[in-house]
């Protein structure tokens, strides 16, 4: 186990990248667009959508900056109702506390409420893993967040790496100077994540481990 002051805080994001929400922001944004005069995502278009850059993607679905706050709270408050139902990607836990056990700081940078996040976890038996959970109130706005949350915590770009399942998630990390893992289980196709260079990509939660330790250049054993 390494000392405090050695550990590497691994900071991840939430939809897509540890909860498997896809399925329902799907239903719950179709349900609600045409409140806010914006197009509904129809099934065969959802591979589309993946491979191609999250702030493109708005434009053309009619989702002006003005607009967005206004969706992404109401989405929020809608995901309250059901987030108890959804479950963690198929393998995130086990990854998750093999990397707790190894000695890294684990948490969570998310546009989704900070309630949302903890009932998720405290449903799934995961509040245990995660020592903060940080809002990020809006939908490009993380790399604000983490550079704030990194002085906060004392923590250098030599001590983090952030993991996420989204061209934004590069960028935001990229701003932020830290490295990053993406992966491609997530909201994003690996082609398109690919293109924005990110230091790894992890296929399946079992490979995060060692995407991080490459990074990390320190292989820690779990205990």
């Amino acid at each position: 186990m390494k000392s405090t002051s050695d550990r590497i805080t691994l900071i991840f994001d939430f939809d897509g990248t540890v909860a498997d929400t896809m399925e329902m922001l799907g239903r719950i944004y179709n349900r609600i667009a045409p409140e806010y005069n914006c197009r509904p995502i129809a099934d065969e278009l959802r591979e589309v959508l993946r491979k191609g850059r999250p702030q493109d993607l708005i434009k053309e679905y009619g989702m002006p900056p003005l607009k967005m706050p206004v969706v992404v709270l109401r989405m929020r408050k809608e995901v309250s109702g059901c987030i108890a139902q959804v479950k963690p990607i198929r393998g995130i836990a086990a990854a998750l506390r093999e990397l707790k056990s190894a000695g890294y700081t684990l948490g969570i940078i998310s546009s989704n409420a900070p309630e949302n996040v903890r009932t998720f976890l405290a449903v799934n038996d995961l509040c245990g893993l995660f020592d903060f959970i940080q809002s990020s109130k809006h939908v490009f706005g993380k790399a604000a967040v983490i550079k704030r949350l990194m002085r906060k915590r004392g923590i250098s770009s030599r001590q983090t790496i952030y993991i996420g399942d989204e061209t934004r998630d590069i960028e935001a990390a990229r701003k932020a100077s830290i490295p990053v893992v993406a992966v491609s289980w997530g909201y994003q196709a690996r082609e398109i994540l690919q293109s924005l260079q990110p230091d790894r990509i992890a296929d399946d939660p079992k490979e995060l481990i060692g995407c991080i330790q490459r990074i990390d250049g320190k292989p820690r054993v779990s205990h």
